[in-house]
């Protein structure tokens, strides 16, 4: 498909404007990217031309003629999304319109001399269809030839990532500093490659296929090993000076308290984290969190460990009324393996964050969603989905690439 930068900027605009608010009319399109209705008419003309875009039903009008409807089609391109964790990697297959073609996990040990070949092994194995190496976690299609274009690779690190682009990662838990986790996986892979802290990736997937259909400015908080925050400020993640933006888990609580992973006393995560939350438990049972951890323990009613949560769940509330008094977010989306318990944090979590909120923010929403492991890799493939929305410049020259491969400039 041929075309200026400018053109091909304003299609994957129309692209990904569809895949996140859904069918609109060419009328809508117009009004909504500021176009005039001739470009909407020529661009959208090609898109359907080049199998992009179809036309659904017509809207109900009140008065005038009924118009046709505009839809992506999401076999238009795919994203592969791989989480990076301590012991195990991560990945699925999505869609441009949001829907998994497929989920896979393998062991990991980011210790290794070998982690970067070995996370660029299992991506290989995705890409070539063989899968070796891998367990699926959901079914997946036979028939790869079918699979729509691959985009780019998205990867996501509980560390900072100064410049997505480069993908240059510091990340104390993996044990990586300065690892050149981009330029590696490009390098071996021939492909883009987007890598971003975790969060941030999360809240890239809310932007296109979540929240931030209705909502530009939002705040995504995540529990479970880890504390973490993602800032969405006018449709944008903010990512700070160096890329570090959102360590939330690292807001000092006590300076005499527990010792954080970072080195730090008294930091957020090291009372609400898993090990903060296992180490409570262990000291209110003298020494032993039983055998199913805390959370299955107050599922069950044991008193201790719903005492656990709801002390950590006072603790977590009064911190992130703090952030929300800084930043003053439409709403909250609460994230992360740790909402499985959600109901133990919410009883010290909910009187605590309303009592130290700003009179006039005490009435925020704070949504909490399900949570699957596959939501993380969804996160990272959500990079390269989103670089349509990339005003800011946050990918570069990889985001350039993969609008490159959208509207298909790039073999």
């Amino acid at each position: 498909m041929a075309g200026t930068d400018r053109g091909d900027l304003t299609r994957t605009a129309i692209l990904a404007l569809l895949g996140t608010v859904g069918p609109l009319s060419r009328t809508e399109l117009a009004r909504e990217l500021d176009l005039s209705p001739a470009t909407v008419t020529q661009l959208t003309r090609e898109l359907m031309g080049y199998g992009m875009l179809e036309e659904l039903d017509l809207k109900p009008s009140r008065g005038g003629r009924p118009a046709q409807r505009l839809g992506l089609v999401g076999s238009a391109g795919r994203a592969l999304g791989v989480k990076v964790t301590a012991d195990h990697l991560v990945l699925v297959d999505v869609r441009l319109d949001g829907e998994v073609l497929g989920a896979w996990e393998c062991a990991f040990d980011p210790s290794s001399p070998e982690a970067l070949d070995r996370l660029a092994d299992a991506v290989e194995a995705v890409v070539s269809g063989s899968g070796h190496g891998l367990t699926a976690r959901t079914s997946v299609s036979a028939d790869h030839g079918q699979a729509p274009p691959l985009l780019g690779i998205g990867v996501g690190v509980p560390g900072s990532v100064e410049d997505q682009a480069v993908g240059t990662v510091n990340a104390p838990t993996l044990g990586w500093q300065a690892m050149p986790v981009g330029e590696r996986l490009r390098r071996r892979l021939k492909l883009p490659v987007l890598v971003e802290n975790d969060v941030n990736a999360l809240a890239a997937a809310e932007r296109l296929y979540g929240r931030g259909r209705t909502h530009r400015d939002f705040l995504v908080l995540t529990i479970g090993r880890g504390v973490g925050a993602a800032i969405v400020a006018d449709g944008r993640v903010y990512r700070g000076a160096r890329g570090g933006a959102g360590e939330f888990g690292h807001v000092p609580v006590d300076p005499a308290g527990p010792v954080c992973g970072c080195g730090a006393r008294g930091c957020l995560e090291a009372y609400v984290g898993s090990a903060g939350l296992l180490a409570a438990a262990r000291a209110k049972n003298g020494g032993s969190a039983g055998l199913t951890g805390p959370g299955a323990a107050g599922a069950a009613g044991d008193p201790a460990a719903r005492e656990v949560f709801a002390e950590a769940g006072a603790v977590l509330g009064r911190a992130a009324a703090g952030l929300i008094n800084v930043v003053d977010p439409e709403v909250v989306v609460v994230l992360g393996e740790g909402t499985a318990d959600w109901p133990l944090w919410q009883v010290g979590f909910d009187p605590a964050v309303r009592a130290q909120l700003y009179p006039g923010r005490r009435d925020i929403s704070i949504e909490v969603e399900s949570w699957d492991d596959t939501s993380w890799a969804q996160g990272a493939a959500a990079l390269v989905l989103a670089t349509p929305f990339d005003a800011a410049g946050a990918a570069g020259e990889q985001g350039r690439l993969v609008r490159a491969r959208l509207i298909g400039t790039t073999p």
